[in-house]
């Protein structure tokens, strides 16, 4: 006689996915054309028929924990040839925003950043202190929109009537910018860090896959390389995704996220040569060291000249960055409604990262020609926008970056996927 287990669903739960862009999961009547479908699913406990049968029964315990959630690249191959209209490929992408609100501490700014309404006090934050602290320059200055030339024997920027239009002038890196991005930096560090150990943990519970002639578990290190070298940077599994019905628009999505990356990687370059140039100047001053310190403030002084090869890799990454942000967006745009939805973190995402790159080109543009007029509130807005990519990114849909790094890796680790080397 067999033994009844008693299912127990979170209708709570169920209402919440609903909410965050599984509203069509009641459609599904389990035909399994999804996981037959997905280039991407494993033949064994393929996703996500399973994955749609527990959000209907509303096992919240067993989505969570689920480390399938993951490893879908949402290409809509499943959504598409749906014959209910189902979606399944939606329900994986509304857990995932779920799991982005809960997975770090401080679940509140994950709430917040769940709708439109939630983006005010959020803004809010940056634009506080910004605000501040261009009132106090302008009252040290004597003009909300100054001009300054630079002060070689002060080391420093001094506002005059008729100089350049100099954003370092108005809002001073060494007392304002640096210090507020590197402790916006340190918490989304230690924010990242919480939730992948919640992560961690919660796929403890995964059930490990044994392979036939497997001879050793590979490390975890070693896994985290393997998906740092095919996946992120190789983007193999965007590309995995394609079939021979995969459209121009697909295309454009693997080739614009990649391309995407790119820049983010060089602007990252760009700043990070920015600040070790002042910084470590400064202390290569501070310590005695005056010859090697001036040069290496120099290497990271700005504004730059047009010719410095730092110069010139932040504008290719400015173009990297338009040239995939217009090829992702151009997808989303021309999206199958009744079979591929966006969500709000969709297009909050796509919303954040286009103010950041056309209001950095935009500041660059208006200090240029000399209209402080102009290039002072963009440049206000874009360190808003930075500020609110890199504070919230735990919460936000960006923090796929980190999270699916970590759950590819696990899943090579256990077997779930096989190594990049070895596809």
């Amino acid at each position: 006689m067999s033994n009844t287990v008693k299912v127990q669903p979170d209708l709570t739960f169920v209402k919440e996915l609903q909410a965050v862009g599984g509203d069509s999961l009641k459609k599904c009547y389990q035909c399994a054309t999804c996981s037959v479908v997905c280039p991407l699913s494993p033949a064994d406990s393929p996703y996500p028929r399973k994955e749609m049968v527990w959000a209907q029964w509303g096992l919240k315990d067993r989505l969570v924990n689920d480390i399938d959630i993951w490893l879908c690249h949402n290409c809509g191959t499943c959504s598409d040839l749906c014959p209910r209209g189902a979606k399944p490929g939606d329900l994986l992408a509304a857990l995932r925003n779920m799991a982005y609100r809960n997975l770090a501490p401080l679940p509140i700014i994950g709430k917040l950043m769940s709708s439109s309404s939630g983006m005010l006090p959020l803004a809010a934050v940056p634009a506080v202190i910004y605000g501040i602290i261009w009132v106090i320059m302008a009252s040290i200055t004597g003009s909300m929109f100054p001009t300054f030339e630079w002060d070689a024997h002060a080391h420093a920027w001094k506002a005059v009537e008729d100089g350049a239009v100099v954003f370092g002038g108005l809002f001073p890196g060494d007392y304002t910018i640096d210090p507020i991005f590197l402790a916006v930096f340190i918490f989304m560090l230690v924010m990242f860090c919480m939730g992948v150990k919640n992560m961690l943990k919660a796929f403890d519970a995964q059930p490990k896959t044994f392979i036939v002639g497997r001879k050793k578990e590979p490390s975890f290190l070693a896994c985290l390389i393997d998906t740092l070298q095919y996946e992120v940077l190789q983007h193999t599994q965007f590309f995995d995704c394609k079939d021979e019905n995969t459209d121009e628009l697909d295309e454009k999505r693997a080739t614009g996220h990649r391309w995407l990356m790119f820049a983010f990687i060089a602007l990252m370059v760009v700043t990070g040569v920015v600040a070790t140039g002042h910084w470590g100047g400064w202390f290569l001053r501070t310590i005695g060291a005056d010859g090697l310190g001036a040069i290496l403030s120099a290497i990271g002084h700005t504004p730059m000249p047009w010719w410095s090869p730092i110069k010139l890799l932040a504008f290719v990454g400015a173009g990297l960055g338009v040239y995939g942000l217009l090829a992702v967006t151009k997808r989303r745009v021309n999206l199958d409604q009744a079979k591929q939805s966006s969500s709000w973190y969709d297009w909050y995402l796509l919303t954040l990262i286009w103010t950041i790159f056309l209001t950095g080109i935009g500041a660059l543009v208006f200090r240029l020609l000399g209209i402080g007029l102009l290039a002072y509130p963009i440049y206000y807005v874009h360190l808003i926008g930075v500020f609110m990519l890199l504070a919230y990114l735990p919460w936000s849909k960006l923090g796929h970056l980190v999270y699916r790094t970590v759950a590819l890796s696990y899943a090579k680790k256990i077997g779930r996927i096989p190594m990049g080397a070895d596809k």
